[in-house]
């Protein structure tokens, strides 16, 4: 429930009223002390207020002179249960106002928000190394990077550049001090002794996702970005959807800090490849969704304006965003089919006469650099046996067949797993 207060021009009274009063809105009529004209209070349910506001401006009421819409727990008038009837379950997007209300609210300041960046880049750093999808998790709940990430979108459609320029800057300093946070963390960690200094981090498996981009990162960074923009227009809480945007964004950020204090440049330039564009393919997402909807075009810009939108400017993000998933898709086809040669190579030797005592259990192939644009470093062949032990040229036998297939000069290691078959009798 909403309560709409607007000041018309005394002349504009009788005008105003009946525009409301025909959606059956209630309205009261106050006299407003050392102003001219008169103070309109009406209860209208929350997806009403732009059916209102339109009514006001088709009378000839500028609203953008003294409008206030305030929250109201409930209202109990003649009319209130006819329209709450009407348009409980209609989604109907919130007016611009409210939108870059919701957005502002979500924004913390500056302080708050540096300290819980960093404390959530910490978490997420400290799961990574031990390998705890819990504690990851953890990270993801304290991260207040949703307000950042929602109202760069917002300045755009609305027109407010300063919204615009804060939100990237705060994206920006905000994610920096994450991965810097990170890097310090698993520094202390690593020169500290409490981790192994010769450690794999690709071998890791919440970091060996996070290497680079792939076209499963922008599908959640897409989806999550979409969730934002529709959860954003309307009167529900977003918190829900800020855990999926920090779940895209915190655990990348920590894993560029980690690669940073393991010194593995190319480790971080994937890590933070991977980073950047999922905060793009995020801001666009929000960005497209409000577009869809309208708010470029609303009568009610914001005081910045109306947002001009250049057909190059709009060539060049369209350009941009396509090259970016063409590139990211086709290198994920890539590594697939290069995963799937290794798997086609381990089947084959193990088919060979010699090795019937052994059984394939999985083959797993790790990306130690900038993956997938580039080739797997290391692949293991697990397999099960059954009495003799496997033969020392089973790697080398795999390692060959890999590279005849895929032009890939990788190192196979072979382990194995021991078990015993008995029937009964």
């Amino acid at each position: 429930m909403r309560v709409l207060n607007v000041v018309v021009p005394a002349d504009r009274r009788d005008a105003a009223r009946e525009a409301l009063e025909e959606h059956e809105f209630t309205v009261t009529a106050l006299e407003v002390a050392g102003r001219e004209g008169v103070l309109l209070q009406t209860p209208v349910p929350s997806n009403a207020v732009g059916d209102a506001l339109d009514a006001l401006e088709a009378a000839g009421v500028a609203t953008d002179e003294y409008t206030v819409v305030a929250s109201g727990e409930a209202a109990m008038t003649a009319t209130s249960e006819t329209i709450e009837r009407r348009y409980v379950g209609e989604y109907k997007p919130l007016t611009g106002v409210e939108l870059r209300a919701k957005a502002r609210d979500l924004s913390r300041d500056r302080g708050s928000y540096a300290a819980l960046m960093i404390l959530s880049a910490l978490i997420a750093t400290a799961g990574l190394l031990v390998d705890s999808p819990a504690i990851v998790v953890g990270s993801m709940v304290i991260a207040p990077i949703i307000g950042p990430a929602l109202t760069a979108s917002v300045g755009a459609v609305t027109g407010d550049r300063e919204m615009i320029a804060d939100s990237l800057w705060m994206q920006l300093y905000g994610l920096g001090l994450a991965v810097a946070a990170g890097a310090v963390l698993a520094a202390g960690f690593r020169f500290g002794g409490f981790v192994p200094a010769p450690l794999s981090l690709p071998s890791l498996d919440l970091f060996g996702v996070r290497l680079a981009p792939n076209a499963l990162s922008l599908v959640v960074g897409a989806a999550a970005g979409t969730a934002a923009g529709i959860g954003l227009t309307t009167k529900g809480p977003t918190s829900i959807i800020g855990v999926m945007i920090a779940a895209a964004l915190i655990p990348s950020a920590g894993a560029a800090g980690i690669a940073v204090a393991f010194l593995e440049p190319e480790l971080a330039i994937g890590t933070t490849v991977l980073l950047v564009v999922t905060m793009v393919v995020i801001n666009v997402s929000v960005l497209t969704v409000l577009v869809v909807l309208g708010y470029h075009e609303r009568e009610r810009p914001s005081p910045g304006g109306k947002f001009e939108w250049s057909r190059a400017t709009v060539a060049a993000l369209g350009l941009v965003v396509a090259a970016v998933t063409l590139a990211v898709v086709g290198a994920t086809v890539q590594q697939t089919m290069v995963d799937r040669e290794i798997q086609r190579a381990a089947d084959e030797a193990l088919e060979e006469s010699g090795h019937e005592n052994l059984t394939a259990v999985s083959v797993r192939v790790e990306y130690a650099d900038m993956s997938p644009f580039t080739g797997p470093r290391e692949a293991t062949v697990v397999v099960a046996q059954d009495g003799a032990a496997a033969p020392d040229e089973l790697a080398a036998d795999v390692a060959e067949r890999v590279e005849r297939r895929t032009g890939e000069a990788v190192t196979v290691r072979v382990e194995t797993v021991e078990y015993e078959s008995a029937s009964a009798g």
